[in-house]
């Protein structure tokens, strides 16, 4: 039987895989439906990722960065961050630039499918075994799991539940999340500007949401545009070259007239917190214990976080001959995970809440604040480290 069994081959749960594996342990990923490499000169995907430095780390650990270093990825070397009330070039605007912080990049923006398929590559090199099968519940036993499939069950001492935030693994645990909506829709879409975006991360923060455009490496950039629900059905109503001419509007023309190059997708933002990420034999990652919001692009990166500190607990536990489904080692990853994502999540939810949403007079001194930090070297290299994820407690292959 395997060691371990592992729902949900995404990013984070084809991670966790890959470094048990890469530990000695003997792991079966479940994935219905594994993504193949993107074919050469296709175009680029919407749905994007950014990957912070501690992922990059984490990545090279997982033996996966061969599959990225292509010409589908996009290093970015600035941000520019700006509120409505001031122009994006002013000195209200805030600028991160890596090499203030003596680094050559702030992160990469590449396709959620590459990331996926260069983790899937480097598990089965890593002598994992891939199995297309859905999870169809558990029964859990004094020693082990057994895995209910679409296929042969398995019987596991550990399952990983990286299924995403509708987990069917952490429904089965009976392990409970509080979910919540923002009452907001990000609208996705990949664009061509008129001014080149540089490799330049520029976001604004409206009234009515935050508008992202990520630099991609074809030239384009995908947007990221979260908006309040009715203003959401407002624009995907629109034409193509009226939502052009929306996103002309809401960019305040910063990277000059906007076309579409990609369908337009949107998805309902919602908050996840699972006030337990493990029981008995079995541990939530990513998505499936926290959910954020989008708008700091943090979501892969908490969930790579999750993978590499529960992939070290876990090694730790068999080199000591422990059980690794013991709930003492698992509880070890939750009590580190859980403070970390909480600090990350509150920081979040002030962004949204006081920069994009806030009317008030503490709004206000935050939106201003964004020129304060610009003019403050200190400041500006603290939140182009927090930006890299090499703050707090780090697995040791983020390090």
């Amino acid at each position: 039987m395997p060691d371990v069994v592992v729902v949900g081959g995404g990013p984070v749960g084809a991670c966790a895989a890959t470094l048990l594996a890469q530990a000695g342990l003997s792991v079966t990923l479940l994935e219905p439906q594994p993504v193949a490499a993107p074919e050469a000169g296709a175009a680029t995907d919407s749905r994007v990722v950014a990957l912070s430095r501690a992922s990059e780390r984490i990545l090279r650990s997982a033996g996966a960065w061969p599959g990225l270093a292509g010409s589908r990825v996009a290093a970015y070397e600035r941000m520019r961050v700006w509120h409505e009330r001031v122009a994006p070039f002013s000195e209200g605007a805030l600028l991160f630039d890596a090499a203030d912080a003596g680094e050559p990049n702030l992160g990469y923006i590449l396709e959620s499918r590459l990331l996926q398929w260069a983790l899937l590559d480097a598990f089965r090199r890593a002598g994992g075994r891939l199995e297309p099968l859905a999870f169809a519940g558990l029964e859990r036993g004094a020693d082990a799991l057994t895995v209910r499939t679409s296929g042969p069950p398995l019987t596991a001492r550990l399952l990983l539940g990286a299924d995403g935030a509708r987990s069917a693994v952490r429904e089965a645990a009976g392990l409970p999340a509080e979910v919540s909506a923002y009452r907001q829709r990000a609208l996705v879409a990949n664009v061509a500007t008129a001014r080149a975006h540089e490799l330049t991360a520029w976001q604004r923060f409206l009234r009515d949401g935050t508008l992202a455009f990520l630099p991609l490496a074809d030239g384009h950039s995908s947007i990221v545009w979260s908006v309040d629900e009715p203003r959401a059905r407002q624009l995907l109503a629109l034409s193509e070259g009226e939502f052009a001419a929306a996103l002309d509007a809401a960019s305040d023309l910063a990277l000059g007239n906007i076309t579409l190059v990609s369908e337009r997708r949107d998805f309902e933002l919602l908050r996840l917190h699972a006030p337990h990420y493990v029981s008995e034999r079995i541990a939530l990652l990513g998505d499936a214990a926290h959910v954020v919001h989008p708008l700091a692009g943090q979501g892969v990166n908490l969930g790579l976080l999750d993978a590499a500190a529960l992939a070290e607990g876990v090694a730790q536990a068999v080199r000591r001959r422990e059980d690794p489904g013991s709930l003492g080692v698992l509880r070890g990853y939750e009590r580190w995970r859980k403070s970390e994502v909480a600090l990350m999540a509150g920081a979040i939810e002030a962004f949204d809440r006081l920069l994009a949403h806030g009317t008030g007079p503490v709004a206000r001194l935050a939106q201003g604040g964004l020129a304060l930090v610009n003019r403050h070297e200190e400041l500006r290299r603290l939140f182009i480290r927090r930006a890299l994820g090499v703050t707090g407690e780090l697995p040791r292959a983020a390090r």
